[in-house]
């Protein structure tokens, strides 16, 4: 019995074609000799020669970015990652350290943790671009920047938009530094930018909300010819260096006596009480 004719653009066929193989279009390790990324040789080319962090955008997006644009991307994780427990990643690197865990373990926990767009860290960076781009699209077509937040209200009315407002405090203070920093790495505001600043003047003047780091950093990198998914893949661990933090220092104290409760202190709202059935 003859066996059967595979499409070849089957899956099937892909499977069968990549047997037993692994290849790799970005890097190659010559054990005792090279190892490449993305046409460089990182012995040889890069180490000395780059930051981590340009190595780190090198690795996501092929393109050995300039050391200013790294070092100012690199100062977005200084913005983005602090030592308080409350925080909610980092309170799952507390929790981590209180419950004598590794470190590696609290780390990966804590950045899935902010993995989400509710708490916008890293994930958010796909929408957020992907606003200001449009945005940007839509004002060059003749909407002005009220028409651009009036296409955004809730029936609530307030609008909602990726990288504008911010929980508990409206004004975001971090800001006034990467602002600045821009700056002094001599980088202007370009279009993008210059819209998300119009847009946040706006919201703020009307709603006492304005624009905070996450839709400054998204028409910023926008303006620099980045993608959402990739500062997404950039920005993976950028809150690590406050989870591990957090783990440490709970890490050093007596084991499980970081927040702990009384069962008064948990508002039930389920069931009632009830007597088990005698046996």
């Amino acid at each position: 019995m003859k066996p059967p004719k595979i499409d070849s653009c089957s899956p099937y066929h892909q499977w069968e074609q990549q047997r037993g193989r692994i290849t790799s279009a970005t890097g190659k390790w010559e054990a005792g000799k090279h190892v490449h990324t993305h046409g460089y040789n990182i012995m040889d080319e890069l180490v000395g020669k780059i930051s981590y962090m340009q190595m780190m955008i090198l690795n996501v997006t092929g393109r050995l970015v300039e050391d200013r644009l790294a070092y100012w991307i690199e100062n977005t994780f200084t913005c983005l990652s602090w030592p308080d427990p409350r925080i909610w990643c980092n309170h799952i690197g507390a929790l981590a350290g209180t419950m004598k865990t590794s470190v590696v373990a609290s780390a990966a926990a804590g950045c899935l943790g902010a993995d989400s767009f509710m708490y916008g860290a890293s994930r958010s960076s796909v929408k957020g671009i992907q606003f200001i781009q449009q945005a940007l699209i839509d004002y060059k077509a003749g909407l002005s920047v009220e028409e651009l937040v009036e296409k955004h209200k809730k029936p609530n009315g307030r609008p909602v938009m990726m990288g504008f407002a911010r929980p508990v405090h409206g004004k975001d203070e971090r800001i006034a530094p990467m602002d600045s920093l821009r700056s002094e790495l001599e980088y202007g505001i370009e279009e993008h930018l210059s819209l998300a600043l119009k847009i946040g003047d706006f919201l703020e003047k009307n709603y006492g909300e304005g624009i905070n780091i996450g839709g400054y950093s998204y028409a910023f990198l926008a303006d620099h010819g980045f993608t959402g998914e990739e500062i997404y893949r950039i920005r993976a661990l950028v809150v690590a260096s406050g989870v591990v933090a957090c783990y440490i220092e709970e890490s050093e104290k007596t084991a499980e006596s970081f927040l702990p409760l009384h069962c008064e202190d948990i508002n039930y709202q389920g069931i009632a009480p009830r007597e088990l059935p005698s046996s």
